[in-house]
């Protein structure tokens, strides 16, 4: 396990060697976002435990319009308020899972995420330090759970799936975790963590 320095150390100094752009189309060439894009950010939080680093990660509830029921880091649309993406995964953090800002030390940014469904993600990273609330948006939030870092820098956990998309097999990243089935884009964004972590 990396020791909190360490990551630190290669999530500050990732805009040096990442490509720093991704999506759904490096799985699958030509398939492009649906419209135009919708900037948004996240919340890559890293839990600070004493037995080793987690991630937080939220259900989504059924209802929801957009990427129902699926596994996903907090976080949202931009909004015009928001000054920065940093600030807007913070209040979105906030707003969906009860998660004191307070709490939370911002590290760094992993690559711009381009979503097929016309989304635009920047994923900011932070620890997270305990103790904290969790207070989730019921409307939002049907779950917040923690995935072991340890889990998620195995490379033998990250698996390429595929389900056929109007007519054309569409292949994503996949994480299964006990009973969750983390995939697509939040999969990729973990698949891209582990890159810069693992960078010599």
């Amino acid at each position: 396990m990396l020791p909190q320095d360490k990551i630190l150390e290669r999530i500050a100094r990732a805009p040096e060697t990442r490509a720093t752009r991704r999506g759904d189309h490096d799985l699958n060439p030509g398939m492009g976002p649906e419209g135009p894009l919708t900037p948004a950010a996240v919340l890559v939080p890293l839990v600070l435990r004493p037995r080793g680093a987690t991630v937080l990660l939220t259900q989504r509830t059924d209802h929801l319009y957009d990427h129902a029921g699926q596994i996903s880091f907090p976080g949202g649309r931009i909004e015009d308020d928001d000054a920065t993406p940093e600030a807007a995964a913070l209040r979105e953090t906030e707003e969906e899972v009860g998660l004191d800002p307070s709490r939370v030390e911002l590290i760094g940014r992993l690559d711009t995420y381009v979503v097929r469904t016309g989304f635009e993600v920047t994923p900011i990273v932070g620890f997270v330090h305990p103790p904290f609330d969790i207070n989730p948006d019921p409307f939002e939030v049907a779950e917040v759970f923690e995935v072991p870092l340890a889990f998620v820098l195995d490379r033998g956990n990250h698996e390429r799936h595929s389900r056929e998309y109007k007519g054309v097999q569409r292949f994503f990243y996949a994480m299964q975790y006990e009973d969750r089935y983390i995939w697509g884009a939040t999969a990729a964004m973990l698949v891209n963590l582990v890159d810069i972590l693992d960078a010599p």
